[in-house]
């Protein structure tokens, strides 16, 4: 396809109208070619009729075989080119569709990268599946009509031509009926087009949320809850067969008069013909003549209708992919992204909204008993956020993102597991060795995985790991995150879904494994806590307090009962010790940082 060796290039989503014409414009020789091969074979459609009158007239009535003959051989001639044309017509709207498919999905796949880690905030993934495989295929049967399209109209300007050469009343009717035939379904594709804009925003609704009873069935299981999710789900799913209804019910008349009204027109001509023939007005060739113009105008009729069919579905699907490629990325990814410079040696991170600041070669915590007050503070020193964070001297959003991302790198349970195999899914952008896959696997204490699969790092995992356990994936996660050996790492809840043995040896293991580089972890777990060199309690996005774990676990109630799990839940003390007005400060020693 055209869009293989080159980009899909630039498209223009100022409306749905203008996509769909970008889609045309994007592939002009091809589209010409379509165009002309539809022309030529609509028009040759007409030409039997009249090379059978001529043969009649001429040949049949009075009796002469030599000129019969001829005429016969001509319109052999005639059904065999016409032939071709169909052939060459059908060959060439298919590469035109499927360039228009490939050509779309690549501009969606561009964008999705571009959206990055905004695109979850920005829409759901039953919203991306729906326009992905259904609206796509949508478009690029609208673009069907450029082909036969502009035949039909020529065709019909052709037909109009012949039968002034026979009767100009059939003329006249012939041009006033057509048009005619088109007004009446109008109202009906105006139906349609809201019809299919409501199933097609309930059919994503649906996608949505059986993408979030997948994802979540084992959780839901153990929990109890699958059934009220699948009760949902029915209900959204009656909802949305009621709308299919309504849209085939609308199409159901649309097809139906595009068959209907062009064989009833039909009859009316010929009708009239037979009238005029009867009466000696036009020859029996020309009666034989108008009623194959008027059946072989039936086909572009009918893709006058069909064409405004496919017109309506496909805009209402541009109109989907149009508002997705409208959405625009977080600030902090946009094209107006600063082109600072971080700081070459490493320097602290501060968050003034917490009062959090990161020392570097530390291994820092943030204790919260809201783990969303501990993940913003990792979000924004990550910048997947709007705030006033530093580094070193510098704003990070005032650093250039590519330096910020190559440096800095967040870790959360959220993360996209790609399906491939074990080695690829941790792999990331680069090739890894046996070696350093090994000591990161050691490290997030996952050898199990390894040698429970099959293959070992060549063993497939499916597609958000769904062939692992919720602890496994947390652990192939950490493995990812260490093998990317960042600068900076932000683990957020790196050991929430394993058990107390589990999270002692990783706790244990990851202190070692990044001794000397800058790392920040969220959790409550007095395991990970009493390894960190510094911890923030955090009480209502708040840093009140840092130190070693120790140090908080004997000046800090509010902290001692979050780590011992007796926090009453909202993470604010409750009276037993004052709350400090400003942090408590308490000074990190060399025995607190190992």
């Amino acid at each position: 396809m055209t869009t293989t060796a080159r980009g899909p290039g630039i498209p223009d989503h100022r409306g749905p109208g203008r996509y769909v014409w970008w889609l045309v414009t994007s592939q002009r020789g091809r589209v010409a070619a379509g165009a002309s091969y539809g022309s030529l074979w609509m028009v040759g459609l007409m030409l039997p009729p009249y090379v059978l009158s001529r043969a009649i007239d001429e040949g049949l009535v009075p009796g002469r075989m030599p000129v019969l003959t001829g005429w016969v051989a001509v319109l052999l001639g005639v059904g065999v080119a016409n032939a071709w044309l169909a052939v060459m017509r059908h060959r060439t709207m298919t590469r035109i569709r499927m360039d228009a498919t490939f050509r779309t999905v690549r501009v969606l796949v561009a964008h999705t990268l571009r959206l990055g880690a905004a695109l979850p905030h920005k829409t759901t993934a039953g919203e991306v599946v729906t326009i992905g495989i259904g609206d796509v295929a949508v478009i690029s049967q609208t673009l069907t009509m450029t082909g036969p399209g502009v035949g039909a109209v020529l065709a019909y300007g052709v037909v109009a031509v012949l039968l002034l050469s026979v009767s100009p009343l059939l003329a006249t009717v012939v041009l006033l009926g057509v048009p005619l035939l088109a007004v009446l379904v109008g109202p009906l594709l105006g139906r349609l087009q809201g019809a299919e804009t409501r199933y097609r925003e309930r059919q994503s609704g649906l996608a949505a949320r059986l993408t979030d009873l997948v994802g979540g069935l084992r959780v839901l299981n153990g929990l109890g809850g699958k059934e009220v999710f699948a009760d949902r789900y029915r209900r959204d799913s009656r909802a949305l067969r009621s709308e299919g209804y309504r849209v085939g019910s609308v199409t159901s008349w649309v097809q139906a008069l595009g068959v209907g009204l062009p064989t009833l027109f039909l009859a009316a001509v010929t009708w009239l013909a037979a009238r005029m023939a009867a009466q000696g007005t036009i020859t029996v060739g020309e009666l034989v003549a108008v009623y194959g113009y008027a059946a072989a105008l039936v086909v572009p009729v009918s893709f006058f209708i069909e064409g405004g069919y496919d017109l309506t579905r496909g805009l209402v699907a541009a109109r989907r992919v149009v508002r997705f490629l409208r959405l625009e990325p977080d600030a902090a990814d946009g094209p107006g992204d600063p082109a600072g410079d971080a700081p070459e040696a490493a320097s602290a991170l501060r968050d003034p909204a917490s009062g959090v600041e990161v020392v570097p070669g530390l291994l820092t915590a943030l204790a919260a008993a809201r783990p969303a007050e501990s993940a913003a503070v990792v979000d924004r020193l990550g910048r997947f956020a709007d705030s006033a964070a530093t580094w070193g001297a510098v704003r990070l959003d005032e650093i250039a993102l590519s330096q910020v991302r190559d440096r800095i790198v967040v870790a959360d349970n959220e993360a996209e597991l790609f399906a491939g195999t074990l080695r690829e899914v941790v792999g990331g952008r680069r090739d890894r060795t046996e070696e350093a896959i090994g000591r990161a696997v050691r490290t997030a204490l996952a050898e199990d995985i390894v040698r429970g699969l099959p293959d070992g790092h060549d063993s497939a995992v499916e597609a958000q790991g769904r062939n692992l356990s919720g602890g496994q994936r947390q652990r192939l996660r950490l493995v990812r995150a260490l093998l990317a050996d960042p600068e900076v790492l932000l683990a957020v809840e790196p050991t929430s879904a394993v058990d107390a043995h589990t999270e002692a040896g990783i706790a244990a293991r990851l202190h070692h494994a990044r001794a000397g580089r800058t790392t920040v972890v969220t959790s409550t777990s007095p395991l990970l806590l009493d390894r960190a060199g510094r911890v923030f309690f955090l009480v209502d996005g708040r840093a009140v307090a840092f130190g070693s774990h120790r140090q908080l676990l004997d000046t800090q109630p509010g902290y001692r009962r979050l780590v011992s799990r007796g926090e009453d839940g909202d993470g604010v003390d409750d009276g037993t010790g004052p709350r400090p007005a400003g942090m408590a400060e308490a000074p990190v020693t060399q025995e607190d940082a190992r």
